[in-house]
């Protein structure tokens, strides 16, 4: 290496997002909200209109979100929002305990307690929520709980590859209109995923993963 190559100083990190980065989060969320439903096709001018942008990274955008397997192309006809069919829920859910899983076993290598602590406090959300008979509350306090399940493991790998499944979460709870036996049962089975974070107890946190996800399945796929 010469002298001048070893003062170099090394390119400042670039944290502006792309204007297709920005379509793909636009158009996730108005998917996860249900402003686009499944099995909706999209419309390139329409979009390119609403979001005002031009074609190319709109384009680009709609790739990356195909690429994550919310967006169905299909030759001949276009862009259609992907439908979450029983299968695709238990797939999905296979994926989502893979990720959450491996964020427990990080958190508990760290520091477990604290976040058991974060964890236990959107527990309080729910049951005030739950208490109000607000599902939707009680909905949005759930995907809270997992979000910061995973982003506490500080991999932002997993971080990002939970945001896909947490949309396609939102997705399925639209479509399938699962039931619970009161609210209080999703209540119950957050507090004692955080207690096992706050009991630093491993091997309880992972179960208590596995059953929880088993059961958000069969609710979800019940017909």
């Amino acid at each position: 290496m010469t002298s001048a190559e070893a003062e170099r100083r090394p390119l400042e990190p670039v944290f502006r997002q792309s204007t297709a980065a920005l379509v793909a989060d636009r158009v996730r969320d108005a998917i996860e909200r249900g402003d686009l439903p499944p099995g909706s096709q999209l419309g390139e001018a329409e979009l390119a209109r609403q979001l005002g942008v031009s074609r190319g990274p709109l384009r680009e955008g709609l790739q990356r979100l195909t690429q994550e397997g919310l967006l169905l192309s299909i030759r001949n006809r276009g862009l259609f929002v992907i439908e979450m069919t029983p299968d695709r829920v238990r797939d999905m859910y296979v994926a989502r305990q893979a990720v959450e899983r491996a964020a427990a076993e990080q958190i508990h290598l760290d520091d477990a307690p604290r976040a058991g602590a974060a964890l236990m406090e959107i527990t309080d959300t729910m049951r005030v929520t739950a208490a109000a008979d607000d599902p939707s509350g009680v909905g949005a306090a759930d995907i809270e709980f997992h979000d910061l399940l995973v982003r506490l493991a500080g991999s932002p790998r997993l971080s990002r590859m939970h945001r896909t499944l947490l949309t396609e979460t939102r997705m399925g709870i639209h479509a399938l209109d699962p039931t619970y036996e009161g609210d209080d049962v999703r209540v119950a089975e957050h507090r004692a995923i955080a207690q096992s974070f706050l009991d630093e107890d491993p091997a309880e946190t992972d179960r208590l993963l596995q059953l929880h996800m088993a059961d958000a399945v069969e609710r979800l796929t019940a017909r």
